[in-house]
């Protein structure tokens, strides 16, 4: 019988990690004092209804959104400030969302709060919009692009391309772990938040990347959600990288030139 609980434990396989958090913590507080241009906004009434725009030296070429994982039970956009650096060279306006964490809210509720913050950013920005999340971030935007996203016409119409990183696809196997306690998931919301089990919104156009090197589990389900969407005519790829890790998968954000921000924001 599968270990559901040892299936999503990253940190327990990724030797030292467990520091990560303070040096994602520094990293980012060290890039918002080094003179990009950063402006935080309420897209909601929730205290944790904020977006911050991270801003292009120039005129941006369109919107990049990045949403932060963290199994929707912790984090907040303040962490990944630096990982906005590639696309922001790249010349592209960059929003880091957050929303209210797990048990405060259901999933469902994420989803909604994700599609608002989206719709938020979309106003201030002229052009594209390219989507990125990353484990629990990567199941958001994901959602973003089924056949019921929260999304309007108007910002699908601008929506380039989707790149879940390390993304949960199908919820299921969640509800046998300890971390339901706080998800809350049932058959039913787990079956309505997972993309896998949709058909994908008619203009979707998605990449699913994740680490050569990180659980089973993670690999699965990128490549899953491929396979699932392949036969339902989205445009969809799957992309293993080498042997990236969980946490050293998303690195290549912060440079312009690597792949994974090409696919992101190019």
């Amino acid at each position: 019988m599968t270990d559901w609980d040892d299936a999503y434990a990253n940190m327990a396989h990724v030797p030292g990690s467990e520091a990560l958090p303070g040096q994602w913590e520094a990293d980012a507080a060290a890039y918002r004092e080094g003179g990009v241009r950063i402006e935080e906004h309420a897209y909601g009434t929730h205290p944790r209804e904020r977006l911050d725009m991270v801003w292009p030296d120039g005129k941006a070429k369109g919107l990049a959104v990045f949403v932060h994982g963290g199994y929707w039970i912790r984090l907040d956009k303040s962490l990944w400030t630096h990982f906005a650096e590639g696309a922001r060279a790249n010349g592209w306006a960059v929003c880091l969302a957050q929303y209210t964490l797990a048990p405060e809210a259901r999933i469902a509720e994420i989803t909604q709060q994700v599609g608002r913050a989206i719709a938020f950013a979309a106003g201030l920005v002229d052009g594209p919009v390219r989507l990125a999340g990353h484990s629990a971030g990567g199941h958001l935007v994901s959602r973003m692009i089924c056949d019921d996203t929260p999304l309007d016409g108007a910002v699908l119409d601008r929506l380039e391309h989707t790149l879940s990183i390390s993304g949960l696809h199908d919820l299921r196997p969640l509800m046998w772990t300890a971390m339901n306690a706080d998800l809350r998931l049932d058959e039913a919301e787990a079956r309505q938040e997972s993309a896998a089990l949709h058909r994908p919104e008619t203009r979707a156009n998605l990449t699913a990347w994740v680490g050569g090197g990180e659980r089973p589990e993670f690999i699965r389900q990128a490549q899953l959600l491929a396979m699932m969407w392949q036969g339902l005519g989205a445009e969809v790829a799957c992309v293993v990288d080498g042997a990236h890790n969980h946490f050293s998968v998303i690195d290549a954000l912060k440079d312009p030139g690597s792949d994974l921000t090409r696919a992101f924001a190019p």
